[in-house]
């Protein structure tokens, strides 16, 4: 069937084969390939009553299937397998075609992907698909990068298979040149990151402090979903509390190592957010505690350091302490999806994207793992406000971390007396005092520097750059 599907998913692991099948129902004809013929046998045996798919077992088959403009998109592993996917299938291709990276790459080589092929003529798109295998299935959000030409051709069939925001608005929208798709995904899984350690250390203290059995955290984190802090991460956490070991009939917590993976994003956010000079301590937290728990001989090495001896609470008492934690929850959320805006407007400013945070946060309202109710107003706050410096500029969000400061401030000084971790917590309170402070503690910082190594310092009098010579008369020159 010659030029014949829309188009083309190469790739067929859980997410390709999903992603495709999702295209198939939304009635596009599709053109399925995968290095092992027998993977795409199987999808066409297993769901080739879902649509339309065309079959190909060799590269040239495939690129024959689609109708041009051709769109295809890599769904494998990222680093060197996407590039040996794009130098077999480059060749083959016309000025014009859409090659599609599906996988989570990282920013920069989607840029130098980008810039080879588009010297060829053809589009290069890096897309960021959230939602894991059911996402991809039955909806995902999509952040596309690449060329507005590119997302012409593309945007129709990423809009059709796209998750629906309660307002019936897909979850795609064209996020800016070469590596800005990629580059918004890659912020988002830091997000992530921190929103579950902050959710983790909600659980965690509820636990330690309040003595609440998961069953009963469970109740409570229902509860919590109902309100301000409705979003997919909570949801899935009471689904996990509330679960059973068959085997031995513990809760499922407590039968899980306590040793957290992660694949390499939220480590890349951080790491990028040094490099822009953006501070993302609440992430950055949340990458070192996975690191952390993985060390295993290290934290059986310190197990017997001292520490306070925690204090039980009675009925009321742990009652008044959960609702504290949820204030705790909701304030540190908020910062931590302050500091991921602010890394995407860094971004965007530092490669010229023109990404619009607005219709960012209207992508991520459904389909993606950070779904949350609180994404609409982030997307009305930079409708409102475009150039809003921080989410804790706006008005509402500011009044609502107000409201909430005396709890959370309560909660990490109770972490504290109790012996019981919780960086998220501290982190983000930190972040929120620096940012309120008329004064910090940079000015001796800068004081030291200029002292040890003549790095000099600016005045808060006058302009210009200045130095000390500490080793000498201590008078002060001009320096710039």
């Amino acid at each position: 069937m010659s030029g014949t599907a829309q188009i083309g998913v190469t790739g067929l692991a859980v997410m390709g084969r999903n992603l495709a099948r999702n295209f198939a129902r939304n009635g596009f004809t599709v053109a399925v390939h995968n290095r092992t013929a027998a993977r795409t046998r199987e999808l066409i045996e297993g769901f080739g009553t879902e649509g339309s798919f065309v079959p190909a077992e060799s590269a040239e088959e495939f690129v024959a299937a689609l109708e041009r403009p051709r769109r295809l998109i890599i769904m494998v592993k990222a680093g060197d397998p996407t590039d040996a996917v794009i130098e077999e299938f480059a060749p083959l291709l016309e000025p014009g075609d859409v090659i599609i990276d599906g996988g989570n790459a990282h920013f920069a080589d989607t840029r130098r992907r980008e810039r080879e092929l588009r010297e060829a003529g053809i589009h290069f798109v890096g897309v960021g698909i959230s939602g894991g295998e059911e996402g991809a299935l039955h909806g995902p959000s999509i952040m596309p990068g690449g060329s507005r030409e590119s997302y012409a051709s593309l945007g129709p069939l990423l809009e059709k298979i796209a998750a629906k925001a309660p307002d019936g608005t897909p979850c795609t929208t064209h996020i800016g040149p070469d590596g800005a798709g990629h580059f918004v995904k890659m912020v988002h899984n830091g997000i992530e990151y921190a929103d579950m350690q902050l959710i983790a250390e909600a659980y965690h203290l509820l636990r330690e402090v309040a003595g609440y059995s998961p069953a009963k955290i469970a109740e409570t984190f229902r509860g919590w979903n109902t309100g301000r802090l409705d979003s997919y991460l909570i949801e899935i956490t009471a689904e996990v509390l509330a679960h059973t070991d068959a085997a031995t009939g513990q809760p499922f917590v407590d039968i899980v190592a306590d040793r957290a993976e992660q694949k390499g994003t939220g480590r890349w956010t951080v790491q990028i957010a040094l490099d822009l000079g953006v501070p993302v301590s609440g992430i950055a937290e949340a990458v070192f505690a996975r690191s952390l728990s993985g060390h295993a001989e290290l934290r059986a090495a310190s197990r017997d350091l001292p520490g306070p001896t925690p204090r039980p609470l009675g009925d009321e008492e742990a009652a008044r302490f959960a609702d504290q934690v949820e204030q705790a929850l909701y304030a540190s959320k908020i910062v931590s999806y302050t500091q991921g805006f602010h890394q995407i407007q860094a971004g965007s400013d530092a490669y010229d994207w023109g990404i619009d945070p607005g219709a960012v946060a209207s992508i991520w309202r459904a389909g993606c793992i950070i779904r949350a109710a609180f994404l609409d107003r982030i997307r009305a706050a930079y409708d409102t406000q475009p150039e809003l410096p921080s989410l804790l500029s706006d008005k509402q969000f500011a009044e609502e971390i107000g409201a909430a400061q005396d709890d959370w401030r309560a909660v990490v000084a109770d972490t504290a007396r109790q012996g019981v971790p919780a960086p998220g917590f501290a982190a983000a309170l930190a972040y929120y005092d620096a940012l309120r402070a008329r004064r910090l503690p940079a000015a001796l910082t800068q004081g030291q520097r200029d002292f040890f190594g003549a790095h000099t310092y600016r005045r808060t009098d006058r302009d210009g750059s200045f130095h000390t010579l500490w080793g000498g008369d201590r008078s002060e020159e001009r320096t710039g």
